[in-house]
């Protein structure tokens, strides 16, 4: 079930002045996405028709920032029915924008769900080192274990001491067990383990953390496919999801990053993080258009209240920078 909802009263501060909402929160986080790409819109279509020209500059506007080539042309196609030859308004351009972005990413509108019929439902969690992996786990725990679930982290990215001691401290924060191994321990035996104590003592949950060390994909890939192939032996449908770790300030390359992680393993979804951080948010439609692919979560800040299961059209209208309102 979705933690989401844009209806919550927003709550108050010791001072009795309102926090931002989760809505709120989105809009200030895409804000330097929506800067970006309202500024490229906005000096395109000031008193000026719709022709094939300015087409071009709005196509090559919606690439720079990060949307892909096949989302610029399938806005452009969209804006241009019924309105091609008229002057048209950068308001008109961001809701058009807005509305077909929502309608890409509407299909890939999934919150993480665990299947309570599994004992545990096993969530691998992959990524290149530096998306927000390990903290995203722990984000993860902790709302699993506030829904009343019963949670175990396996620290598998054996090969940085720093990823094993900070999924400790978050292990330690969310009153959450984590199984570790020395620095340079085997990540699948690890795993191996971590689902047999799992099975075991009954948990519901278990998220393992993976190593992510591009500069070396053949022994990435091995690593990879020997924990899921380990872990088979335990549970043959396991993990019952795999999902990753994205982070929005490497533009396309987070595309690249789906690619090689894709061939591994069958990614089952995706969680984008740092979106506060760039003008870049516009990839993750351009990972949806490619994809297909479930977006679970995304995350536009450090705190706990800065993730939240992802919304297609709250996503759109913030990206677009239109006012509330419904996007049809």
């Amino acid at each position: 079930m979705s933690d989401f909802d844009p209806a919550l009263e927003a709550p108050t501060d010791e001072t009795g002045e309102k926090k931002s909402g989760w809505l709120g929160r989105l809009k200030k986080g895409l804000s330097r996405s929506s800067s970006s790409l309202g500024q490229s819109i906005s000096g395109l279509f000031k008193k000026r028709k719709l022709d094939d020209e300015t087409l071009d500059e709005l196509e090559e506007a919606l690439i720079r920032a990060d949307l892909g080539v096949d989302v610029a042309v399938h806005v452009r196609e969209a804006l241009t029915k019924g309105r091609f030859g008229k002057e048209v308004t950068d308001e008109e351009v961001k809701s058009v924008l807005a509305e077909e972005v929502a309608k890409i990413l509407k299909y890939s509108e999934k919150p993480l769900v665990v299947d309570a019929s599994r004992k545990p439902h096993v969530i691998l969690m992959v990524g290149v080192n530096g998306t927000g992996k390990t903290t995203t786990i722990g984000k993860l725990a902790s709302r699993f274990k506030a829904q009343g679930l019963k949670v175990m982290l396996a620290a598998g990215d054996t090969f940085r001491a720093a990823a094993i001691e900070q999924l400790a401290v978050w292990g330690e924060r969310s009153g959450v067990p984590v199984i570790t191994r020395p620095q340079g321990s085997d990540a699948a035996g690890l795993a191996f383990d971590a689902l047999d104590q799992a099975k075991r003592e009954g948990y519901d949950v278990l998220l393992i953390d993976t190593a992510g060390r591009l500069q070396n994909k053949e022994g990435l890939m091995s690593e990879l496919t020997k924990i899921i192939r380990v872990m088979k032996k335990l549970d043959p449908e396991a993990p019952h999801d795999t999902v990753i770790v994205l982070d929005a300030t490497t533009g396309q390359n987070a595309v690249n990053q789906v690619d090689v992680f894709e061939r591994v393993a069958k990614i089952t979804g995706v969680i984008m993080t740092k979106l506060d951080g760039t003008a870049r948010g516009g990839v993750l439609v351009a990972v949806a258009k490619k994809y297909w692919m479930p977006i679970h979560a995304i995350g536009v800040g450090e705190g706990i209240e800065d993730f939240q299961d992802f919304n297609a059209e709250a996503f759109a209208k913030a990206l677009a920078g239109v006012a509330e309102g419904v996007v049809s």
